[in-house]
């Protein structure tokens, strides 16, 4: 059946001719075919020398901490962080046992002797928490440590928020505790269980 052509069709079919037009326009390649800088090769621009640009002086990245106290760095001062410089109780413990079970139980064990899943598969050993060495040592250190990683420990800065790396070092001061308590520290109920 044929429909009279009236005005409003023909404006309609202007319209969707002209749009198509400019769809297909869109359609080229040329922003794809420009020439461009590939990563670290060098650069024809005049203040740089390769495609990486150096950040601006005092750039700090998304999430980059740039406070400088103990709390956040470990460190006071040009020393390590003799104690927890945060509010230790039951539930930042806890936390920390739940924290330690996640990143750490697997190479340093239940009990922290350094004896987890992945020693037992082959993996070297690490230190066990119960040494002398790692009893006296300051709370920053193991921060620091959980922060930086050290030997084959990774780093685990950007996996563990700073207030669970302090709730990992309380748990594993918890861990110290329990395996080395001396008898007379004890309740007088304990006492007699050990005795």
């Amino acid at each position: 059946m044929f429909l009279p052509e009236n005005k409003s069709w023909t404006a309609l079919k202007a319209v969707a001719c002209v749009a198509g037009l400019a769809l297909i326009q869109g359609c080229a390649q040329e922003m794809a075919n420009q020439p461009r800088v590939d990563v670290m090769k060098p650069s024809h621009f005049s203040f740089e020398s390769v495609a990486n640009r150096t950040p601006v002086p005092g750039t700090i990245a998304r999430g980059q901490n740039i406070e400088t106290t103990p709390v956040q760095t470990g460190w006071d001062g040009s020393s390590l962080a003799k104690t927890i410089p945060v509010t230790v109780d039951e539930a930042f413990i806890e936390r920390g046992r739940d924290r330690y079970n996640i990143f750490c139980q697997h190479c340093h064990g239940m009990a922290g002797n350094g004896d987890g899943m992945v020693v037992q598969r082959g993996f070297p050993a690490p230190p066990s928490y119960h040494s002398d060495r790692l009893r006296d040592a300051p709370d920053g250190q193991f921060f620091v440590t959980i922060r930086n990683g050290i030997g084959r420990m990774p780093s685990l800065g950007t996996r563990i928020p700073v207030e669970d790396r302090w709730a990992i070092v309380a748990y594993v001061r918890a861990l110290q505790l329990s395996q080395n308590i001396p008898v007379d520290a004890l309740p007088e109920a304990d006492r007699q269980k050990v005795k």
